[in-house]
């Protein structure tokens, strides 16, 4: 049920005392644990918040990854469920501030540092695994050109330089072909 389609409903919940309504309002905010966050962000929080958040977030990049890289027999699982961790993460982070720059920056960052595939022998049962991680950091590189392409022009100048980093990791894992038929360019 869309409110947009009940225009009577509409009316109705405008006419509703303010004290009624600021109680309803706050129950409704307390069943969404995302929601509650962006209001406290956006109503609490200022722009050296939000830098904060930002770098806490790179420093967990930087922890997942260094751990990663410490673990004896690292695997393609092993980085595929760290970069889908971490991807949810900056959704996350994305939901709550809604700046398109820091959730760029921080995708940006966290696809150049963390391995993209492993050299997993085809009878290995962690080849699967492999290709599931080239998949999803091809996938996650496509989403990531497509907000590129519609960030202002002096934030793709400055983010130009580590995303070609990126794309060239794509080279260096063989997946130049699936990411030029997906439409991703060689080089920006």
């Amino acid at each position: 049920m869309l409110l947009k389609d009940h225009k009577d409903l509409k009316a109705a919940i405008t006419a509703i005392p303010d004290k009624e309504k600021d109680k309803l309002l706050l129950r409704l905010i307390a069943k969404d644990k995302v929601l509650t966050e962006h209001l406290h962000f956006k109503l609490l929080e200022d722009a050296s918040d939000l830098e904060e958040r930002h770098q806490l977030l790179k420093e967990e990049i930087d922890e997942s990854v260094a751990l990663l890289n410490q673990l004896r027999k690292a695997t393609s699982k092993d980085a595929l469920v760290i970069l889908r961790k971490l991807n949810g993460r900056v959704n996350h982070h994305y939901k709550v501030t809604k700046d398109l720059n820091t959730e760029a920056e921080l995708r940006l960052y966290l696809l150049k540092t963390i391995p993209a595939g492993y050299n997993e022998s085809v009878l290995s049962p962690m080849a699967k695994f492999n290709d599931r991680l080239k998949t999803y950091f091809l996938r996650t590189t496509l989403s990531l050109y497509k907000k590129y392409v519609k960030l202002h022009e002096d934030l793709q100048f400055d983010l130009k330089e580590e995303f070609n980093i990126v794309l060239k990791k794509l080279d260096q894992y063989d997946l130049t072909r699936a990411a030029s038929e997906l439409g991703l360019p060689k080089e920006l």
